[in-house]
């Protein structure tokens, strides 16, 4: 049961990715996954008027949260709204609607550290701080199984 990586993207834009475990065949660019991720979202909310909460694959689950965010060049004629998606990419048997509640609160404390300029015009560097934030959240949840016990001996 562990988190296998956390990401934070406005839309197609990577702003954070967080990964605790990594693999050799995984070679998609962050700001890929952001866009498709992004295109999923918005073809669900489209479709079928829904949010992307669990999308269950093979081995591994996609749990997501999402928050819509006003751009500050929205003005009374042109509302501009992007959604900022959480994502954490879970192996199969780790409980999602947990991890979700994890993804909530990074997500609270995201916005509260950040202002909407900030996440509509700073580039990915900026929010790399916040790494260690989502590291404190998720305790150790971000750990396998043999790493908990590892960590006891």
């Amino acid at each position: 049961m562990a988190v296998l990586e956390v990401g934070i993207s406005l839309g197609p834009h990577n702003l954070i990715e967080r990964k605790y475990y990594t693999s050799s065949e995984d070679v998609l660019d962050p700001n890929l996954r952001a866009g498709f991720l992004s295109a999923l979202e918005s073809f669900t909310t489209e479709v079928f008027g829904d949010d992307i909460h669990v999308v269950s694959l093979a081995s591994y689950k996609l749990v997501c949260y999402t928050e819509i965010i006003i751009s500050p060049d929205s003005d009374d004629q042109h509302i501009i709204k992007e959604p900022l998606l959480n994502y954490a990419i879970i192996e199969k048997e780790t409980d999602a609607q947990v991890v979700k509640e994890h993804l909530k609160q990074i997500s609270t404390y995201f916005l509260n550290r950040y202002s909407r300029n900030d996440l509509f015009s700073k580039k990915t560097k900026h929010f790399q701080k916040f790494q260690q934030r989502i590291d404190e959240i998720l305790g150790d949840l971000r750990l396998k199984t043999e790493d908990r016990f590892r960590s006891i001996f």
